[in-house]
């Protein structure tokens, strides 16, 4: 099963993440990226960073199987793990969902609402960004959550949705919920 987190930046996604591979034994999907590497950021773990030439490369050989542009970088995912048999949790922005959708028809997604969005603001202020790239993300937040809460059609593009109190309360209905998703998830296999 492939399970997808959206939310704004800062709402928990990597967090939940964590929490989903550490107590229910989902694995992580590695993203690849050309985008600079942050401080605390490991190569290899929740992404792989590239130079252009080494995602050009990855695009002739046909090992991609889904990518998009964010904030001046390239996203993408490797079609051996995006189409295992594990299951599989990672975080995906919620612009790609419509087309993500198509690409991986049987992926499951679960939108996280912060309850109060400043919360998320101030999460992301935490990161320690270049100031450039945290203006941009508070804007691209409060863009976010306008397009969330006012855009039907998108809304209905997700399958489930959960709010972060960032509280034990928060993480156990994730981890009830994401429980619930793979009974179902191994029902509809059998």
């Amino acid at each position: 099963m492939i399970l997808g987190l959206a939310g704004v930046t800062g709402t928990g996604k990597s967090f939940f993440k964590d929490k989903i591979t550490e107590q229910l034994g989902f694995e992580k999907l590695k993203i690849v990226t050309n985008r600079e590497i942050r401080i605390g950021e490991k190569n290899g773990e929740d992404k792989i960073f590239v130079n252009d030439d080494e995602l050009n490369e990855l695009r002739k050989q046909g090992k991609i199987g889904f990518e998009f542009n964010l904030v001046g970088s390239t996203y993408a995912y490797l079609k051996e793990e995006l189409f295992s048999n594990k299951n599989i949790v990672f975080e995906m922005h919620y612009r790609t969902i419509f087309n993500f959708k198509k690409a991986c028809p049987k992926l499951h997604t679960i939108y996280i609402f912060p309850n109060d969005v400043e919360v998320a603001k101030q999460k992301t202020r935490e990161r320690h960004l270049k100031p450039d790239v945290e203006k941009k993300r508070i804007l691209e937040i409060d863009e976010h959550y306008k397009n969330i809460t006012t855009d039907e059609n998108l809304r209905r593009q997700f399958d489930y949705y959960i709010y972060n109190n960032f509280d034990k309360k928060s993480e156990k209905e994730m981890l009830d919920l994401v429980k619930d998703i793979t009974k179902v998830y191994k029902g509809e296999n059998k």
